[in-house]
């Protein structure tokens, strides 16, 4: 019960990571708000996680939705004492077929949102008198460039980098803001990243997704429940000091 009294605002939490994060964080004693541009599917699975969750509409490519959903869940759980920014959109394609509109799309998900959903919550911890925590989800694509994944890799470089920044200048308040990088994940996104290398690569349906596993040194894909360790202990008591740190959680694919 480590974040016992605590309360969490989730980005994209109706499935797959951030899910895996609220039923942790749940178990931990925390309450939840599952914030999902979804909203039907962020209901079902507050409904599902059952006792201290609940689900709030967020979009976060929208300022209106952002400070609506973070005035919700004060409404509801009284503060918010942790932020974790998962929502995130992944794109890929050649340099030349690159897109201003998936490139704007990109950026508005993964960084703008991100950016603009910690100032709000921040404001608020900061009105509050709040030492909280805020966690952002980068990606081992933010440690390296890759030849059909620029954009996205581009924006989560661009995570750590804010991270940084924002941790260096919220620690005044007493706010930790730190990162988790994970590596592949297993998912409903696979498939579609799958599809993708299976046309640009002239591969079998599958065939990258088995490639990718084999290629972690911990001799498997990533699961949504691998990353809620680190989701937990970032937001507990234990890393008051660790400030402006982005954690590798990926099995063995990238050390700094």
């Amino acid at each position: 019960m480590r974040l016992a009294g605590k309360s969490a605002l989730i980005t994209g939490a109706a499935r797959g990571i951030g899910r895996a994060f609220a039923e942790s964080y749940l178990r931990e004693g925390a309450r939840v708000a599952i914030g999902d541009i979804d909203f039907d599917r962020a209901q079902t699975t507050a409904s599902e996680l059952r006792a201290g969750a609940m689900a709030v509409r967020l979009d976060v490519t929208d300022q209106d939705s952002i400070d609506l959903a973070v005035a919700e869940t004060v409404a509801c759980h009284g503060q918010i004492d942790i932020l974790i920014n998962n929502a995130a959109v992944f794109t890929a394609s050649p340099i030349v077929e690159i897109t201003r509109e998936d490139y704007d799309r990109a950026f508005d998900v993964n960084v703008t949102g991100t950016l603009f959903t910690l100032q709000a919550v921040a404001r608020h911890m900061i009105t509050s008198g709040i030492r909280g925590k805020i966690i952002n989800m980068a990606s081992q694509a933010g440690r390296r460039g890759e030849p059909l994944v620029a954009v996205y890799c581009a924006t989560k470089a661009a995570v750590i980098s804010l991270t940084q920044s924002a941790g260096l200048d919220l620690i005044q308040h007493g706010i930790n803001v730190n990162a988790i990088a994970p590596g592949v994940v297993d998912g409903e996104h696979w498939d579609g990243v799958d599809a993708f290398f299976a046309e640009y690569e002239d591969k079998e349906p599958g065939q990258k997704k088995q490639e990718v596993g084999d290629a972690v040194p911990y001799g498997r894909m990533g699961r949504p429940e691998d990353l809620t360790g680190m989701a937990v202990f970032l937001a507990s008591d234990e890393s008051n000091y660790i400030v402006s740190q982005c954690y590798n959680v990926d099995g063995g694919q990238w050390m700094s």
